[in-house]
């Protein structure tokens, strides 16, 4: 009788766990938006009309220093001497950082005394085979030591020389990598000296608009932060090798600004000026889904989006001038693509 009164209660606690569980999913699944394809998708549009178009076009790019160096010790030894900080502006020539040179200068004593020595005997040895009292081959000897002892002597000066660590040209110390008392040898970088007064200016071109640009030509460039400037940029390399995305590389070489206001990792943009203006098609870059290389916009017909390859023929502040694939009266979706999808039903929001 036990036994079945356990077995009754087991199945109750178990019929009990399994409607709970199935009504806990039923209530997280209606918490669940589930999207209906059936019912339309709220986006907007815009109706394309030919509007007049600035023919001047614009490339974006970055500006980098024109000589950029990250400075070590020709020697190793301990820093003695750090005499520039971040920050400091240095002229070319300027001792920078100074290495412990005392075992060096002792070593230049210790030649210096040999060298003193070699001479008399050479003074000694010369009047003595003048007067053959002596073989020549001791003079001869002598002077050779003498000549030894002087290209040693000169080999521990140019190892002194090395021990001060002088700016290669004018700039300013961008990185510092070390302290006083630590341990610099060949090949360590210990500060990095960075020259903007002219400055490179790097920008990604498509293949069908390298036309555009020519070696050693000169374009005007701005630089964003400080558009009320005007630079000009001479055209030093036009790549040879596009990228995974067909751009290529155009470097462009400018003067910066007396006080040096470009710095390096700015953004600005190279303009390409045209001396007419043209109708075109306008859409908003928003509007636009896919890559660069394959750009596509949601058309609409029949109150149905689908999508539809287009080319560019001009970039402008977020906008584009399309080339091909759109006409006037076309209808665009602009904003809403969260539920879009190929062949859906749209509505326009007012």
């Amino acid at each position: 009788m036990k036994k079945i009164v356990y077995i009754l209660v087991t199945l109750v606690i178990l019929a009990v766990v399994v409607f709970l569980l199935k009504r806990n999913k039923e209530t997280a699944q209606s918490k669940i938006y589930h999207y209906d394809k059936e019912l339309p998708v709220n986006v907007q549009a815009d109706t394309l009309k030919l509007q007049p178009v600035d023919a001047q076009q614009y490339f974006t790019g970055a500006f980098e220093p024109e000589k950029e160096v990250k400075l070590g010790a020709e020697t190793q030894g301990k820093i003695q001497a750090i005499f520039v900080d971040v920050g400091s502006n240095v002229r070319k020539g300027q001792q920078l950082i100074k290495i412990d040179d005392a075992l060096l200068k002792l070593q230049l004593q210790s030649v210096s005394v040999q060298i003193e020595g070699l001479e008399t005997d050479v003074k000694r040895y010369t009047i003595l085979t003048n007067a053959d009292a002596i073989q020549g081959v001791q003079l001869e000897k002598a002077q050779l030591g003498l000549k030894s002892a002087k290209v040693q002597r000169n080999t521990i000066l140019e190892q002194i020389s090395k021990t001060n660590v002088t700016a290669p040209f004018s700039g300013i110390v961008t990185m510092k990598f070390a302290e006083v008392g630590a341990f610099a040898a060949p090949a360590m970088p210990l500060l990095q000296i960075t020259d903007i007064s002219r400055l490179r200016f790097t920008i990604s071109v498509p293949e069908n608009e390298l036309h555009y640009f020519n070696l050693n030509q000169n374009y005007p460039v701005k630089a964003d932060a400080y558009s009320n400037l005007d630079f000009s940029g001479k055209t030093i390399l036009i790549g040879s090798k596009g990228n995974q995305a067909n751009t290529f590389p155009v470097q462009f070489l400018i003067n910066n600004s007396p006080d040096l206001k470009i710095k390096s990792g700015m953004f600005g943009k190279v303009l390409i000026a045209e001396l007419h203006e043209n109708d075109g098609l306008v859409i908003p870059s928003s509007a636009i889904v896919g890559s660069d290389i394959e750009p596509k916009v949601y058309l609409i017909k029949n109150n149905k989006a689908t999508l539809h390859s287009i080319s560019i023929a001009q970039r402008l502040p977020d906008k584009v001038v399309v080339k091909e694939g759109l006409n006037a009266g076309d209808i665009i979706v602009t904003g809403g693509f969260i539920n879009l999808y190929e062949g859906a039903f749209v509505s326009i929001k007012n």
